[in-house]
């Protein structure tokens, strides 16, 4: 039975939303969205279609509305639409791989951490033994993430078993017998998680590893529950399994990320009618009308809208620029979100000499960026390491300073991302750029208020990093962690590979989505830093889930420039068959002290860039070197002096 967690919008809202009172449709998709976001997610186990096939679900429901004729069976009749969704989408799917080579491409390389198990995980912060369950999820067959995604809704309180039925057009005993089975299967998800996690390792379970990709997969599943089930080390963490539906009870939807609540309004608006036959909310619309008056509106408003979710990712850049969100989906990035909020007049901030009690005093637990300026100029006396020297990777000579910020729209992307450090206003400048994501080389973000909707991502910058305090912070920021700064360098990380491996498996223990250690360059290179940190990596069995790449650009000429970017990121990504994330570009060159383009030449190559790097499906992320600084002159930043656009700035708020 569903328990007080269950949200049942009621028959009024149905009843004035199906009338066509425009409110009431906003208000009932509000209502509608997280749960239609949790069956979807759990169903599709995450990645970047979850969205689009959340909007499309729900524009069918409000395209439907008209001819739903009992209000009261309004959650059947929406779980039944969205699981119908659902099959769609993976029959699609199944006819995209077999004609088309780049979508299987893409989905073979999606994001490591977009699955549902990992936003689970961090946004529920589950104990130890959810936390298992969760993680499980990824190791069962696609068949039965449909099944997954309602019954664990309906063990969480969210659904009734005859909801489920109903969705999947089963018999009541039917269904049992399926949901004993996907039981079964998530005990034995279960015990593959536990005994892939044990410290120390089982050095027979290693070596059965050692050619496993470290993706999860039906196969891999059978091995490592076969190997657990004979193996004496392994097989005693079989047992004491709790439940799986006593460690479900109770948990509350994930909530959907911040945006989507704006990106579905969006789809959805056109198709809701309103007494003047105008769209919602629009001069002139009215509230509810009689349920005979509004047929007529509802098969207007359908003629004047597309009929495809593509038509969702046509209102990305309009998205992106409403700042209201709505209470009830935003999204807390950071665990103990009061760190991250604006310092108070005259409190300490990032980079200042006072500290407050257990915060760091600068970004970044080492040299500031400006560090890498060093392996070039070492005589120069701003490459000095600093505890404030949170700024520019070089210094500037004067210049004039950029125009006021633009009114140009800002494109919203998760994957792209910015390096921030500290600097006047660097708050306001992070929601401006229109960043999806920003990492500070640090575990830390002190001084960054957590607005404008990026999300915050953990670094572990070297070897002196690696205390408790930084992985308990890693572990509470998020899904992702990168791994160490340019340990290839002196005047950086400067670490040995030994002592990389050495030190990995703490990373590892955090639970995060883990980065390789960003090298300065020769990623691609045989024999390589890179190349022997992950060929031990690999010998002793421990996971890198993603290459994390720095690359700067010593030919200012856009086109050759952007080859140039390509053609690294291509040979890395062949000799290690895992996705990218590259983590620090831009147009620097090193060979004769230290040389910028113009912000013009600038500007063209990251416009440039980023289209290119919209079309490698291996690459998730990319972050910007950086976002800004309280010096003048040519640069890389997108902001100057504080608050001043550059024009590298207004490209990067158009970049996809």
């Amino acid at each position: 039975m569903r328990t007080d967690h269950g949200s049942d919008p009621g028959t009024g809202l149905v009843s004035a939303a199906c009338a066509g009172d425009p409110q009431a449709v906003e208000g009932l998709v509000a209502q509608s969205l997280p749960l239609v976001y949790n069956i979807v997610g759990r169903a599709l186990g995450g990645g970047q279609d979850v969205d689009d096939v959340v909007q499309e679900t729900l524009l069918r429901v409000v395209r439907g509305l008209d001819r739903l004729e009992n209000p009261s069976s309004y959650r059947s009749w929406m779980v039944a639409i969205t699981v119908r969704q659902i099959r769609d989408w993976i029959r699609g799917r199944a006819q995209d791989r077999e004609t088309r080579e780049p979508v299987e491409l893409a989905a073979r390389f999606a994001d490591p951490a977009s699955d549902f198990a990992s936003l689970t995980v961090l946004r529920l912060q589950l104990d130890s033994d959810r936390r298992e369950v969760a993680e499980a999820t990824r190791w069962l067959d696609e068949d039965q993430r449909e099944l997954l995604s309602l019954w664990w809704l309906e063990e969480t309180g969210e659904l009734e078993r005859a909801e489920v039925c109903e969705a999947l057009g089963l018999s009541g005993k039917h269904t049992a017998v399926r949901v004993q089975r996907l039981k079964e299967q998530l005990d034995v998800a279960r015990t593959v998680v536990r005994v892939l996690a044990a410290r120390p390792a089982c050095p027979e379970l290693s070596e059965l590893i050692q050619g496993w990709d470290a993706v999860p997969s039906p196969l891999w599943r059978k091995r490592i529950a076969r190997h657990a089930r004979g193996c004496a080390h392994c097989g005693a963490r079989q047992e004491r399994l709790v439940p799986v539906g006593r460690l479900l009870m109770g948990l509350p939807l994930v909530v959907p990320p911040a945006g989507l609540q704006q990106a579905v309004w969006a789809t959805i608006a056109p198709v809701v009618p309103s007494a003047g036959g105008t769209e919602a909310g629009a001069p002139g619309s009215a509230g509810p009308r009689t349920r005979g008056a509004h047929a007529a509106g509802w098969a207007a408003a359908r003629r004047r809208t597309p009929g495809r979710a593509g038509h969702a990712r046509t209102v990305t850049a309009a998205v992106a620029t409403a700042t209201v969100v709505l209470g009830a989906f935003a999204l807390v990035h950071y665990q103990g979100a009061d760190r991250t909020a604006a310092a108070p007049a005259g409190a300490p901030t990032a980079g200042s000499a006072g500290t407050s009690a257990g915060t760091p005093t600068s970004l970044s637990p080492s040299p500031s960026p400006s560090a890498k300026k060093k392996r070039k100029e070492k005589k120069e006396k701003e490459s000095k390491p600093s505890a404030s020297a949170g700024t520019a990777r070089a210094s500037r000579a004067p210049g004039n300073e950029a125009a006021a910020p633009a009114a140009d729209p800002v494109v919203s992307s998760p994957r792209k991302g910015v390096g921030v450090w500290s600097f006047p206003g660097m708050s306001d400048a992070l929601s401006r750029s229109g960043a999806g994501w920003y990492y500070t080389w640090s575990t830390a973000h002190p001084g960054i208020a957590a607005s404008g909707g990026a999300d915050f991502v953990p670094m572990i910058w070297g070897a002196k990093s690696v205390t408790a305090q930084a992985l308990s912070e890693a572990k509470a920021a998020g899904p992702y962690l990168l791994g160490f700064n340019e340990p290839d360098m002196s005047a950086q990380s400067n670490m040995t590979v030994d002592q990389a491996l050495d030190l990995w498996p703490r990373l590892q223990s955090t639970g995060a989505t883990l980065g390789s250690p960003a090298v300065a360059y020769g990623g691609d290179r045989a024999g390589g830093w890179l190349d022997r940190f992950m060929s031990g990596a690999k010998q002793r069995g421990y996971r890198v889930d993603f290459i994390a790449l720095h690359w700067y650009g010593g030919d200012f000429r856009t086109e050759a420039a952007v080859e140039q970017l390509r053609g690294y990121l291509s040979a890395v990504y062949a000799r290690y068959h895992k996705p990218i994330w590259l983590t620090e570009f831009a147009l620097i060159d090193f060979s004769r002290g230290t040389r910028y383009p113009t912000d013009a030449e600038q500007a063209a190559f990251l416009t440039s860039a980023t289209k290119m790097l919209a079309g490698l499906p291996y690459l998730k992320r990319y972050a910007w070197f950086g976002l800004g600084t309280d010096e003048t002159g040519p640069g890389t930043t997108l902001f100057r002096s504080g608050s001043a656009l550059t024009a590298e700035g207004r490209a990067f708020r158009s970049a996809l």
